[in-house]
């Protein structure tokens, strides 16, 4: 099960718009979720709506969050996701074995039991990947630290699961500007990597949510090529280097 978590506290700027990218991404069975990095006041009406309309579109959730709050909205969000997105499937076959109108709500509260504890253990053991995408733009440089930390919290609370469980990280723009999206952490299950990361990341003042969702896409649809694969760079992607580096959602809960 794949899910992008995009962390950001403003507006794009650049580029196709970060709901169409959303979109792509849920049209190709990847959930886009957007957590909303602010401080008391800072993020006005329009980026508020447009963080909400890219995790609608992305079938995902969305939450404005003080910082001291990213770590415990992370791990709401992979949990929920996966968890809607094993009920969504247990509906279907329902419907495919019990006709048009079935559906788990409707099922006898003991049947119902049953196949609720079904979703639990599936949550628990089905492989999960998750992309982080994380707006490096000048405004969120205070902010990389405690998204950072949350990164490390996220690790750990995947590593309790019994499935397999791996995340890659990502920031946008590339400090050089050539790129829409850089590299930080490639599919990794390892927690010492996350201390590398955000690296002397040199802040830029350009937003290229939508282009950037678009590399990630790709990436999690396995479009590996370049140096993702060991040769040059792939289109529109740079990996960081760093010192120490090893290369329709609502808030439904069962």
């Amino acid at each position: 099960m794949k899910q992008i978590i995009l962390i950001t506290d403003g507006c794009s700027n650049v580029g196709i718009s970060p709901v169409a990218a959303a979109a792509r991404a849920l049209a190709e069975g990847i959930v886009v979720n957007v957590i909303g990095v602010i401080d008391e006041g800072e993020t006005g009406h329009y980026g508020i709506e447009e963080i909400n309309d890219i995790a609608r579109a992305g079938g995902g959730l969305s939450r404005m969050v003080v910082p001291s709050m990213v770590a415990q909205t992370m791990q709401m969000m992979t949990r929920k996701t996966m968890l809607h997105t094993i009920h969504d499937a247990v509906n279907h076959e329902l419907k495919q074995i019990v006709g048009p109108g079935a559906a788990l709500e409707k099922l006898h509260p003991e049947q119902r039991s049953q196949v609720v504890q079904v979703i639990d253990d599936l949550a628990e053991t089905s492989e999960m990947k998750v992309a982080l995408l994380v707006d490096a733009s000048a405004s969120m440089k205070p902010k990389l630290e405690t998204v950072r930390e949350a990164i490390g919290d996220l690790m750990l609370s995947m590593q309790a699961r019994k499935g397999k469980s791996e995340i890659a990280v990502f920031h946008f723009p590339d400090a050089k500007g050539q790129r829409e999206v850089c590299m930080d952490m490639d599919w990794t299950t390892r927690l010492a990597n996350v201390r590398d990361l955000f690296y002397k990341i040199n802040m830029k003042g350009t937003t290229p949510t939508g282009p950037a969702l678009l590399h990630v896409i790709r990436f999690l649809s396995g479009e590996r090529n370049g140096e993702m694969d060991g040769g040059e760079p792939a289109a529109g992607i740079t990996h960081s280097r760093q010192p120490g580096k090893d290369g329709m959602l609502s808030d439904y809960v069962v």
